[in-house]
């Protein structure tokens, strides 16, 4: 690999507030513009929007930076995957229309120089959390997306809009270490690691960047996120390394 693969996710753009959206949205373009000469491979792994839903001929507005500095790296020949989160699992086919991003439902296998990754937003995985794990059934239906599409997209913006204010993000609550044990992500890929082996084991969702050693040359990988961490993994073809981004 002359080049390197880089890993980013809950960028959450549009919370919690226009002003604030904007700042981090700035900062995470100059963070693009600092990659690009070396980068191959952007994943975006989810949660890139505290909400997106696509009506047919109808999008957010808004994050036009991002999306034009996506545009621009994905016309210069660079890899751009887009992994659908829990916030913005609604997104449809407009970015691959319009940017050419390959958008990522579920997990993502791939090998790069010799390593075998594992990549998936983190969402539903691992024990416990039932009550989300149905909701994400619900709200994944192809029937209980097209009945919200049948609102205007004014109310459905609106309804969007209250859940986003009542989320993580808004109030900006920073999450702890629960221990090797206590990590379901990591009990995933323990777990996942019975059945295949792979070396690295990337995710977000969880908000806190984190890398663990799961024995047997595993590692799993939490690239974190951009509310307090500006937070990415860079993968050179050896080694797989969380890095920081200068802060805001």
């Amino acid at each position: 690999m002359d080049k390197c693969i880089y890993f980013a996710s809950d960028f959450h753009l549009g919370a919690p507030n226009y002003t604030e959206s904007r700042k981090r949205e700035a900062h995470i373009v100059d963070w693009l513009n600092f990659i690009e000469p070396t980068c191959s491979e952007l994943f975006l792994m989810g949660d890139v929007f505290d909400f997106w839903f696509e009506y047919g001929k109808v999008i957010p507005k808004g994050f036009i930076r991002l999306q034009g500095k996506l545009a621009e790296m994905a016309d210069r020949g660079i890899k751009i995957y887009f992994f659908k989160g829990n916030h913005d699992m609604w997104v449809d086919d407009y970015f691959t229309r319009e940017i050419g991003l390959q958008i990522i439902s579920d997990e993502l296998i791939i090998e790069r120089a010799d390593k075998k990754f594992f990549l998936h937003h983190g969402d539903g995985l691992g024990p416990g959390d039932r009550k989300y794990k149905f909701l994400r059934k619900v709200f994944r239906n192809p029937f209980c997306q097209w009945l919200f599409s049948v609102l205007p997209p004014r109310i459905g913006m609106f309804i969007a809009n209250g859940w986003s204010s009542s989320s993580r993000v808004a109030s900006n609550k920073k999450e702890v270490f629960l221990g090797n044990e206590g990590e379901w992500l990591a009990i995933f890929a323990k777990e996942k690691l019975q059945e295949e082996h792979f070396d690295y084991f990337v995710f977000g969702h969880r908000h806190l960047p984190l890398d663990i050693d799961l024995g047997n040359n595993s590692r799993y990988v939490n690239i974190g996120e951009w509310i307090n961490y500006s937070s990415y993994g860079v993968f050179d073809g050896q080694n797989l390394k969380l890095e920081y981004y200068k802060p805001i």
